[in-house]
């Protein structure tokens, strides 16, 4: 966990509303997304996620238990959702999450991504949108919320094999959109 979490995390079990403010403004929009893809509905997301904040706080005492307050929350708003939608919870749970619909959203603009095309942007995040939703919500907690192979597989239940498999699906779906060819490995020289 980034030593500003670690900090924002010791303020928070010592009552420091600012901390929490800071926690908030930085893994708020994040969590909220999130929600979004489990429930569809921006409203209920959003109540959810102040849900798990409000929570937190009230839990203040025993936040330095919390070995990685980032998965915490992620596992929180996930948990949460599945509560919503108590009818659906154990279907979900179990499932590989291939019946959800939701749409990943254009990456924010960096000097990077500025660089880049909107003819490329566009054929991308279509590329993007035409994975498989398991696929998309990986690639999406990774790429997009810079969660490693490990934070998303335990978000998800599932194995960092899995991670591993699914990222390479986006990425050779991805660049076969962008008709970006990679060399292949075992070609022999002549």
């Amino acid at each position: 966990m980034p030593d500003s979490l670690c900090n924002i995390q010791a303020r928070i079990a010592q009552s420091d509303e600012k901390a929490l403010a800071e926690l908030y403004q930085q893994l708020h929009k994040k969590l909220l997304h999130f929600a979004r893809l489990l429930l569809t509905s921006h409203e209920i997301a959003e109540e959810i996620v102040e849900d798990v904040f409000v929570k937190l706080w009230c839990n203040r005492h025993t936040i330095l238990e919390i070995k990685n307050l980032s998965v915490y929350l992620y596992v929180a708003v996930k948990n949460r959702s599945l509560n919503v939608l108590s009818q659906k919870a154990a279907a979900i749970a179990n499932a590989p999450f291939d019946h959800l619909a939701f749409t990943i959203e254009p990456v924010t603009a960096d000097p990077h991504n500025l660089l880049i095309t909107a003819e490329m942007m566009h054929t991308m995040q279509q590329a993007i949108q035409s994975l498989p939703p398991r696929c998309q919500i990986i690639f999406k907690l990774i790429r997009e919320d810079g969660l490693s192979y490990k934070d998303t597989a335990e978000i998800l239940n599932i194995s960092v094999n899995t991670i591993d498999a699914q990222m390479a699906i986006a990425v050779k779906r991805i660049c076969m959109a962008l008709n970006i060819h990679r060399p292949l490995l075992s070609k022999k020289k002549s």
